[in-house]
């Protein structure tokens, strides 16, 4: 399955983080609650956050999110977890570098939603206050440099992060351009690093 986006995220009803945690937290949905955090908790153009509740969790940020859902993960997201257990996690929360679902990174959105990227940096720092650890895997790999925005985007996150005492990870050596790598290809057995995002 493959999403491709129907409109811009400014044509449609974007909650903030905290209207849309909020009803993760509190409305029936169709999955388990106590295992997942996935904000907002319905399919839609958006997606914050979907990852697995735990004691330690590795936050993960890729570049932007595409069909996962609660108990039907995508293949990055699939490596994504695989990763985390293998690195000694006993969970991981998804968050990208900006929340547009689209499949194929050529379909994002030409120009940011200024909302919906604030928004997103909320996200992130809601999850970095889960972890003890703050260990977050930098894992957006050179489709960072599919929109101009991507790195303002990314700034913006290491900003936070390090406002809040981010510790920040790659898996395996950074690629030749300097980005890290995107989890897809990587083996299970892949260990993190330190990492400074520029």
């Amino acid at each position: 399955m493959r999403h491709v986006p129907k409109s811009t995220t400014k044509e449609c009803d974007c909650l903030s983080f905290d209207e849309a945690l909020a009803q993760a937290l509190v409305e029936n949905v169709e999955y388990d609650v106590k295992k997942w955090l996935y904000v907002p908790n319905t399919y839609c153009e958006y997606r914050y956050v979907l990852g697995t509740r735990g004691a330690n969790p590795l936050i993960v940020v890729g570049v932007n999110p595409s069909t996962a859902a609660p108990d039907a993960l995508d293949p990055t997201l699939q490596s994504a977890e695989r990763i985390a257990h293998s690195n000694g996690y006993d969970s991981f929360l998804m968050l990208n570098v900006y929340p547009q679902r689209a499949t194929d990174p050529n379909d994002m959105e030409k120009n940011q939603n200024s909302f919906l990227e604030k928004e997103n940096v909320e996200a992130f720092k809601y999850l970095l206050s889960l972890s003890p650890s703050k260990d977050v895997w930098c894992a957006w790999g050179n489709v960072v440099s599919k929109r101009g925005y991507l790195r303002d985007c990314v700034n913006d996150l290491v900003a936070a992060g390090d406002e809040a005492g981010a510790n920040w990870l790659c898996a395996g050596k950074p690629l030749k351009s300097g980005n890290p790598h995107h989890p897809l290809y990587l083996k299970t057995s892949t260990r993190l690093q330190p990492f400074r995002p520029n």
